[in-house]
């Protein structure tokens, strides 16, 4: 690997890691203070409104967005081609959105749907904006620019959610909220664009040109909305908003928990293999094969304690931040970790099927995930909520295995090497965390509990990863010494 690539990547994930730290902290900080002012209703209500607004979002970049990535020197007649198609693709949907909000509220059994639904899918009308100039700052790897983003729209947003819920807004704060952050995270992409901006054309040559791998990778996002928000919408169909509000508050710290390593490594991850595939100079199957074992080694080794631990002390941090009366999502939570410790893979294998312009394959693994897991949730769901959960996070981490056998067609990547990149790490963090967990059960303060797990875990897997000499720690502690020695 070039050292010029070497250099990116870091510095990439340099900067996606502070993106992704410091907008969970954020979240985190936002997520207590408005659960403290916010039921479960306010959030079943905003959260069942999810599965439209990711479908919308998926409809209007209609994979246009990782198409301009995958090009190695796209123009500005590309880039202006997908502008335009997704600002007419946002309008029209909108109005769709805009006409169907009644029936919604109908589904739903909630009539207040009406106008909440109305304003919340204002969002991604406001996204179409910035989606392409999102393009452009991820295909420069403007992981920098990206992190500052994040934390002001997190700033703004947060700061008008928690206003209109201390007022008593209720669900409103949820609403203005989202659409606030897609303001200004949108808009601003503009301040950092520097050979390009956005003109309105109707050429759509580029954008015929790129479909037949779009249309995929639209059709697969979809797939993917739907898998993530299946349950939300059946557990809104089918249970009380009190339930859905459970479920959701589980799935947010699970997500935000989880995203911290997949935005990481996604930030890059496309961008920066399909640069080792156009600056390879031997065989760039091999480097790709390289690169790749490297980004998997690199997530097993922060998704895995960072999942496991949160488990491990997710009673007592709910109890602690968002109060008592949350402690019923904490059993979905702690089911929802143990897979979300795998979640950050299914961004790994995504991207290298993208990056090898091989959108069938990541289509297709798609939509048989949604198909097999609708299938498990229908047989589960008579027996509960939480065995739903379960049964639908088993099969989450199952599914990585036919991904794992397209990865050997495309790259090579053999089962012997993925045993080698992930187990190490999984078994690893089990160990540490059931060592924690049995040295410190007696603890009776919740504070207390917290500090003893989250350090004795760190120091135990730091110990464990230094004993074993793992060359991902090694590239760490080097790249961070490096930097303070050229702060100081």
């Amino acid at each position: 690997m070039s050292e010029t690539l070497k250099q990116k990547t870091a510095k990439g994930l340099f900067w996606g890691a502070m993106n992704s730290g410091m907008t969970q902290v954020l979240n985190i900080v936002i997520g207590i203070v408005l659960a403290r002012y916010l039921s479960q209703t306010d959030y079943g209500i905003v959260g069942v409104l999810s599965i439209f607004i990711t479908i919308a979002t998926s409809l209007q970049t209609s994979g246009f967005t990782q198409a301009l990535v995958n090009l190695s020197h796209p123009t500005a007649r590309d880039y202006n081609s997908v502008f335009s198609f997704n600002v007419l693709m946002s309008a029209t949907m909108y109005a769709v959105l805009f006409v169907c909000a009644p029936w919604i509220a109908d589904f739903f059994h909630q009539p207040c749907l009406v106008g909440v639904s109305r304003v919340v899918f204002l969002s991604f009308l406001i996204a179409s904006l910035g989606i392409t100039p999102g393009a452009y700052m991820t295909k420069h790897m403007m992981n920098r620019e990206y992190a500052i983003l994040a934390v002001v729209s997190l700033v703004v947003s947060g700061a008008v959610g928690v206003t209109l819920a201390i007022i008593r807004q209720d669900y409103w704060a949820l609403a203005w909220q989202q659409l606030t952050y897609i303001c200004i995270s949108n808009l601003g992409r503009y301040c950092f664009l520097r050979e390009w901006r956005p003109h309105f054309i109707l050429d759509f040559g580029p954008v015929r040109c790129m479909f037949a791998f779009g249309v995929k990778i639209l059709v697969t996002t979809i797939v993917n909305a739907l898998s993530t928000q299946i349950l939300t919408v059946i557990f809104g169909r089918t249970f009380t908003m009190h339930q859905v509000g459970n479920y959701s508050q589980a799935f947010k710290w699970d997500t935000m928990a989880s995203s911290l390593v997949s935005n990481t490594v996604g930030q890059i991850a496309q961008a920066m293999m399909v640069a080792g595939r156009d600056e390879a100079t031997d065989d760039p199957m091999a480097r790709q094969l390289r690169i790749f074992r490297k980004m998997v080694r690199f997530t097993c080794f922060l998704s895995m304690p960072l999942m496991m631990g949160f488990a491990l002390i997710s009673e007592e941090f709910i109890r602690l931040s968002i109060g008592q009366e949350w402690v019923e999502c904490v059993p979905l939570l702690q089911v929802l970790c143990l897979s979300g410790a795998f979640m950050p893979l299914y961004t790994m294998y995504q991207n290298l099927a993208i990056s090898q312009s091989r959108s069938d394959v990541y289509m297709w693994l798609n939509m048989g995930q949604i198909v097999v897991q609708i299938a498990v949730i229908l047989a589960f769901h008579s027996y509960g909520m939480f065995v739903m959960v379960c049964a639908y996070s088993a099969f989450l981490i199952v599914w990585l295995l036919p991904w794992h056998v397209f990865a050997g067609r495309l790259i090579g990547y053999r089962w012997w090497d993925a045993c080698c990149d992930v187990a190490p790490f999984c078994l690893a963090a089990i160990v540490v965390m059931g060592t924690t967990w049995v040295a410190t059960h007696a603890i009776s303060s919740p504070v207390l509990l917290i500090l003893a797990r989250c350090s004795m875990a760190a120091v135990l897997y730091y110990a464990l990863m230094k004993v074993a000499r793992v060359q991902i720690l090694r590239e760490c502690e080097d790249f961070v010494w490096a930097k303070i020695r050229f702060i100081v």
